[in-house]
């Protein structure tokens, strides 16, 4: 995982989206046996000895003896490289060296899976850490951690820590980077109104590739903000949005939804609707909410309906 933000995905969340869709029992078996050849191969070229291991407890993948035995090896010399190196440093080098060993093996440990020497690693590199750009850099993995791992509690604290860094200083990409985060966070907890509001106020700056494609962000910013914003609002935020309206053509169904919910056009609501409902099933941060979304969407049309009958 990277703490700073780029232009891909992160390859930690592409793992994590392919695991929740081999447990998923709506997929296909000739799917998942594409989908659990590129879990095992992305394991093993990152020598995720402890995800495997919870991996293979979980009856996601075979146990390999020989494949864990050769993980665990790279680990065990790869961390006694780093262990080196810390030494290297503090013995040798200065505070800005010290602080960089410290932190490859915190992102050496996010690599391979290992949640919780992670996050012990983590306490390690902040205290070496003094600038607030770099504490919130170190925010950004753990929150990536807490998305990894479906933990809402370390997200949620994550959150509130990078908000108290931010009373201190903190660049504006930032700030809206952390935007996106806690949307997510709030649409997978179910506050979709906050979801849709923060959303909304990142359209225009969005640059957190890290957790998923823009395609993607317009696709959770239309879905909050349907069933959240009043109709007058919908218009202006959502349905005329330039920066939507570039986009919302490549997701399927999703432009006839919006549109049709606008317009009260009630057969080409129902019918996109329909459309999405297997991308909402199949969503890992929206399939618990299935059978909610799908209730306050059809609320959201009748009331789109009734308020437009008053204008």
């Amino acid at each position: 995982m990277d703490a700073q933000e780029g232009t891909q995905q992160s390859q930690q969340l592409i793992l994590a989206h392919k695991v929740f869709l081999l447990k998923h029992r709506d997929v296909p078996d000739i799917e998942k046996v594409r989908l659990k050849d590129e879990v095992l191969n992305t394991v093993k070229s990152n020598d995720m000895t402890p995800y495997y291991e919870n991996l293979v407890a979980d009856k996601v993948l075979d146990l390999d003896h020989s494949a864990l035995d050769s993980m665990r090896a790279k680990n065990e010399e790869e961390i006694k490289k780093l262990d080196e190196k810390i030494a290297d440093a503090e013995e040798n080098l200065g505070e800005s060296e010290v602080r960089e060993a410290h932190l490859a093996k915190f992102l050496y440990f996010i690599q391979i899976g290992e949640k919780e020497k992670a996050l012990e690693q983590l306490k390690v590199s902040e205290n070496k850490t003094v600038a607030v750009g770099q504490k919130m850099d170190l925010v950004f993995c753990s929150l990536q951690i807490g998305f990894f791992y479906m933990d809402f509690d370390l997200i949620s604290n994550s959150i509130d820590k990078a908000k108290i860094l931010f009373e201190k200083g903190g660049d504006w990409k930032r700030k809206n980077r952390l935007k996106v985060y806690e949307g997510l966070y709030c649409m997978s907890t179910r506050n979709f109104k906050k979801a849709a509001n923060l959303f909304l106020d990142s359209i225009s700056t969005f640059t957190t590739y890290e957790l998923f494609p823009y395609d993607t962000f317009i696709f959770y910013t239309v879905l909050t903000s349907i069933i959240s914003l009043d109709r007058v609002s919908l218009k202006q935020k959502v349905v005329d949005a330039p920066e939507i309206l570039t986009v919302i053509g490549k997701i399927p169904h999703l432009s006839e939804f919006l549109n049709s919910l606008y317009n009260c056009q009630y057969k080409s609501f129902f019918l996109a609707f329909a459309g999405l409902t297997e991308q909402i099933k199949l969503d890992r941060y929206l399939h618990l909410h299935f059978r909610f979304y799908m209730r306050e969407g059809a609320i959201s049309f009748y009331r789109s309906r009734e308020a437009s009958l008053q204008d």
